[in-house]
């Protein structure tokens, strides 16, 4: 997470509290909307989980599904 909390930081120039209360925000939003295997999988790869590339293809996968295309 702190990849994504860095790179708010440099494109917006929020300072890093208010940068990761934005991330933090964002993901529990995610979170909340995805359906729970994708989310734990979202959840996971933010935490800097290993497998991260086989992770994201996953859920890219799920995503397509929810709007009708195949995995």
């Amino acid at each position: 997470m702190n990849e994504i909390i860095q790179r708010l930081m440099t494109k917006t120039g929020l300072p890093e509290d208010k940068a990761s209360a934005a991330v933090a925000v964002v993901m529990g939003f995610l979170k909340e909307k995805l359906p729970a295997p994708i989310a734990a999988q979202v959840d996971s790869l933010v935490a800097g989980g290993t497998g991260g590339a086989e992770k994201l293809a996953g859920v890219a996968a799920g995503l397509g599904g929810m709007f009708g295309k195949k995995a």
